[in-house]
């Protein structure tokens, strides 16, 4: 076909797995959506959420124009006066009440290099009040940074030299697809793989062993396995005498408790202790592989660096096809003065997991107008109630997405932005080493307009036009200066994926960025902050990543009535519940109803539910959630929440 045409491009979404892709385009509509097979690591492999995407594009429900929100009524207008009603609202405001009474909400559902110039667009503005913390990763950074100094992954790539993988609250099958072909290589090869979570997840499917630890009590199943390997004498003693400190001491927490008593603490059996500590034993180098489930309580540090500490008693740090992995820099490849932040150093932040009290509580001046992109904070931040309370009483909202969700609902302005597959920009990655070309697929769909050209034509009405202005080309060459600085010119990188020079393995010389120069054990944890329990709320709610959507990107015609709940089957029974019955889920946050899905894979003491849902779905278990910030690293422990169940009368 003469106008067929295959365009290279990287998935922008909110996933680790960043896969290089394949369009397919004819008579200028997209196709089909694939992986690369060019790509070093995803090698052809991309998950069905990617050849979905299509539907996501080209859906009737899509805002495609232009909106304002006249008398309680939406009207399309056009971008001229959308524009112009934005930059005299925020002029006005900061006329009025000070550039902190405009809150610029950022999330990451697109983590692209030109997203940088959103901000930066609000810092030539004026100090306007932002966010800090994060409703993910931060907390298994800032934890892991106190171990290593610079927390540094190993490159998946490595992962091949492994010779067992030990995923810990991680689900390759639903949310890191190209760990997938690594997994069963190293099954191929005699190896082993162990998958940890409190519910039997997709991906327990091909593993060796399936373990299920207590929600919140992972630390315990990770002292028992470093006692095992201590009472063996298995220990990495040179790693523990020459590149240590606090060994002793890390070595005290483990003798604490008796194995079986360590066993009984995690919700675990011994076998389970056991068979992880005889593969780490057994099977080295092993990978241990971190998930962000384990992120999601609020003194998850203690778990993430009991679980470093096995890492190095097991002798698997500071070698290949080992380490102990959480994630990447995915704004590390380019160059960060383009945040801007430098130009308004003491501004007002925000903590993200508590957004809705924070909006409340902000005085001198109050929150008056809040811009947001890439992110639907009304659905996905945690104690719904609070936040939507918090954005109605906000008395001018704007929106920059793709669809009528629970946030848009609430805005006055809807400005609608592209997909990934419609612009030009630069993707780097927080699962992987490689920055990936984003390459223009298809025309914009109606109307839409990249949020780059979105802030262009805003930053056009105000008097710092001259500073912003340029083209997209421009800012991709200053932005990933870094790139370049490597080798990788421009022009090479809008034809693949270009791989930043970390190591592969990290800490071969046994070097760490830490003060002492050296691993750092930890040396004492409080064991009332782990897994908290409650009578009146007995149950954990884990709110998981779902396997067909990403976050809250879905439409409304794809919720189900109701959302659907798993539970374990032989607590139903004690409860009086069947499976499929209509039950009330309450926390002491608020409370929804669900479909209630019996599931033998999870543990007597959860409710496991897909996250992402809307409020106007039918859905919103952010509702159920509680806000906090979590102890290091100000992330959000979803976790925390407990719930209780009973029929819907």
């Amino acid at each position: 076909m003469a106008d067929a045409k295959k365009i290279i491009t990287t998935c922008t979404r909110d996933c680790p797995n960043t896969c290089g892709l394949v369009a397919r385009v004819e008579n200028n509509r997209l196709v089909k959506l694939t992986g690369s097979k060019e790509h070093p690591l995803t090698r052809g492999v991309a998950c069905h959420k990617a050849s979905r995407y299509i539907k996501r594009v080209y859906s009737k429900e899509r805002i495609i124009h232009p909106m304002v929100k006249e008398k309680g009524d939406w009207k399309r207008v056009s971008w001229d006066k959308a524009l112009d009603l934005v930059a005299d609202k925020m002029k006005t405001i900061a006329a009025r009440d000070g550039h902190q009474a405009i809150l610029y909400y950022q999330g990451y559902g697109e983590r692209t290099a030109l997203k940088l110039l959103n901000k930066y667009f609000f810092n030539l503005f004026g100090p306007v009040t932002t966010l800090h913390g994060s409703l993910c990763g931060g907390t298994g950074q800032a934890s892991q940074d106190m171990d290593f100094g610079r927390r540094i992954s190993h490159d998946p790539l490595d992962h091949f030299n492994s010779k067992a993988m030990i995923l810990w609250a991680r689900n390759p099958v639903s949310t890191n697809i190209s760990l997938v072909p690594i997994m069963k290589d190293i099954r191929k090869k005699g190896g082993r793989v162990i998958v940890i979570d409190p519910f039997k997840n997709r991906t327990a499917a091909l593993s060796d062993r399936f373990i299920a630890p207590a929600p919140g009590k992972d630390l315990y199943l990770a002292l028992a396995a470093a006692r095992i390997i201590y009472d063996q004498g298995a220990q990495d003693k040179d790693f523990l005498d020459n590149h240590s400190i606090n060994a002793e001491e890390f070595k005290g927490l483990v003798d604490r408790h008796s194995l079986e008593a360590l066993c009984a603490l995690a919700g675990v059996t011994l076998e389970d202790a056991d068979d992880l500590a005889q593969t780490l034993i057994d099977y080295t180098p092993a990978s241990i592989l971190l998930g962000w489930g384990l992120h999601r309580h609020k003194d998850a540090h203690y778990t993430i660096r009991a679980i470093d500490a096995l890492g190095a008693v097991s002798g698997n740090i500071g070698v290949e096809g080992g380490g102990v992995s959480q994630g990447f820099e995915e704004f590390g490849p380019y160059d960060q003065q383009y945040w801007g932040d430098h130009l308004h150093p003491d501004r007002r932040t925000l903590s993200m997991p508590l957004i809705g009290e924070e909006i409340l509580n902000a005085n001198d001046p109050k929150i008056r107008m809040i811009v947001t992109t890439a992110s639907n904070p009304v659905c996905m931040a945690p104690n719904q109630n609070k936040v939507e309370k918090a954005f109605k009483k906000t008395e001018f909202l704007v929106y920059c997405g793709h669809f009528m969700d629970d946030t848009a609902d609430l805005a006055d302005v809807f400005l609608p932005a592209t997909t990934f597959l419609e612009e030009e920009d630069v993707m780097a990655s927080y699962g992987h080493n490689y920055v990936g070309p984003v390459n223009k697929a298809i025309a914009p769909v109606g109307e839409c307009k990249s949020e780059f050209d979105i802030f262009v034509e805003l930053a056009k009405r105000f008097d710092f036009a001259h500073r912003f202005c340029r083209s997209a080309k421009d800012w991709l060459h200053d932005i990933c200066a870094p790139i370049r600085e490597y080798g990788c010119s421009m022009d090479d990188l809008a034809k693949g994926p270009f791989r930043i020079p970390e190591p592969m393995a990290p800490y071969l010389d046994k070097k760490f960025e830490t003060p002492s120069g050296k691993f750092e054990f930890m040396t004492r944890y409080d064991p009332k902050k782990l897994g908290r329990t409650s009578t009146a709320f007995p149950y954990t709610l884990l709110t998981v990543a779902a396997h067909d959507f990403i976050c809250s990107e879905r439409t409304l015609r794809e919720h189900t009535p109701l959302p659907e709940i798993h539970f374990n089957p032989l607590e139903a029974e004690r409860l009086g519940l069947e499976d499929e019955a209509v039950v009330r889920v309450k926390s002491r946050s608020g409370e929804v109803m669900a479909l209630l899905r019996t599931d033998p894979g999870v543990r007597c003491d959860c409710v496991m539910a897909e996250r992402g849902g809307w409020l106007k779905g039918g859905h919103g278990l952010n509702r159920l959630t509680i806000d906090m910030a979590s102890t290091i690293g100000c992330g959000t422990p979803y976790y925390e929440t407990r719930v209780t169940l009973s029929r819907e009368n």
